[in-house]
């Protein structure tokens, strides 16, 4: 299972997790987050960043073409849409975009169903909100294109791992305080994420 680190904000908590084995690193470009990080701050850390480490922006209510710059500025690979698209939006943005489907109901999981998307739960801020999802919603779903997002922890993650999920994405649920990792959770969830 493939793991994301969300919310990063300096360079020595995404190296520890991609130590860790950490597959993706998130950067929120979300100014309201507590997580939040400017494109100067995340281009100085991703060009530390060894190689084959995917760089996924968090972006909330921006257009084509700011998304576009700060992704081409900060190296980011790809866009993560936290807001409201269509089909054709995400197909103008030029990195290769992960839609977030916030879901309220067990229908919602299904949206986009025909793309890679990240589910997280509905709720009024974007993200790290440490929210669960109901893990019945996913019962009887192809889940091999779904990255799973809302209340991860080291100890819950082993109860997700039967349903298929291409991925997991963790923020507060490694977190010592909001916007700085605790290296013993992060190397505990990822080290129960990948164990078979």
């Amino acid at each position: 299972m493939r793991v994301k680190i969300c919310g990063i904000t300096n360079l020595r908590d995404a190296l520890h997790a991609v130590e860790c084995g950490a597959d993706a690193l998130g950067f929120v470009f979300y100014n309201q987050s507590p997580r939040y990080i400017t494109p100067k701050k995340a281009k100085r850390i991703i060009d530390k960043l060894p190689p084959f480490v995917e760089r996924v922006g968090l972006f909330v209510n921006e257009g084509v073409e700011t998304i576009d710059t700060v992704c081409r500025y900060s190296n980011i690979s790809l866009a993560q849409i936290h807001f409201d698209v269509d089909e054709e939006s995400l197909d103008a943005i030029a990195p290769k975009t992960l839609p977030v489907v916030r879901a309220r109901s067990a229908e919602d999981v299904q949206t986009f169903a025909d793309r890679y998307r990240l589910v997280d739960v509905f709720c009024e801020g974007y993200g790290g909100s440490g929210k669960r999802l109901n893990l019945e919603w996913f019962e009887g779903v192809d889940c091999s294109r779904i990255i799973l997002a809302g209340g991860l922890t080291p100890e819950n993650i082993a109860e997700v791992k039967t349903f298929g999920f291409y991925g997991v994405d963790v923020s507060s649920g490694v977190e010592s305080v909001k916007g700085k990792k605790d290296p013993h959770k992060v190397e505990r969830f990822l080290r129960n994420a990948k164990s078979l």
